[in-house]
């Protein structure tokens, strides 16, 4: 046998690299159509988080015995937000309107909180809660501001404040 020969045979070449790339190219596709046939597709459409910032505000009213302390909530920047998909969140008694009866914080929208007329949060919206000044002040609490998507399968928190004795 010529060693000449044997480094210039390369015959076998073309077909091996031919079936390397057909098993690569049936692979790709027999994960594609699995991961569609799954479910695994859908994920993709699903809504992602917004990202969106948010400032604080807290006025501490708890010396002044009939007053109550205020928290003011700022939209900063970021995406605009529907206000049906955002909750403030805490275990503290509130008051949203400065009307003396207590609001139930753990369910209530931005949009009872701040604009009822506007289906939108965007920069620049604001609104103040005020503390129940006959159970809790704001100052040993936590705030959420949680989104939730429409199917109410995800929720993440977009911003969170603790007064400063919590």
């Amino acid at each position: 046998m010529d060693l000449k020969e044997l480094l210039q045979d390369d015959d076998a070449v073309s077909p091996v690299i031919g079936v390397i790339l057909m098993v690569a190219i049936t692979v790709i596709l027999a994960a594609v159509i699995a991961s569609f046939v799954l479910g695994l597709g859908n994920t993709a459409t699903e809504s992602t988080t917004p990202q969106a910032s948010f400032s604080w505000d807290y006025t501490d009213n708890s010396a002044a015995s009939s007053d109550n302390d205020e928290l003011t909530i700022t939209h900063d920047g970021g995406d605009t937000l529907s206000d049906t998909n955002i909750k403030i969140r805490s275990g503290a008694d509130f008051d949203s309107d400065d009307n003396n009866v207590d609001d139930t914080l753990t369910d209530t929208t931005w949009n009872n909180l701040f604009n009822p007329s506007d289906d939108e949060i965007s920069a620049g919206d604001s609104g103040t809660l005020y503390s129940d000044t006959n159970s809790q002040d704001f100052s040993s609490s936590t705030f959420r501001i949680v989104y939730e998507s429409e199917s109410g399968s995800n929720s993440a928190t977009l911003s969170e404040w603790s007064g400063p004795d919590a």
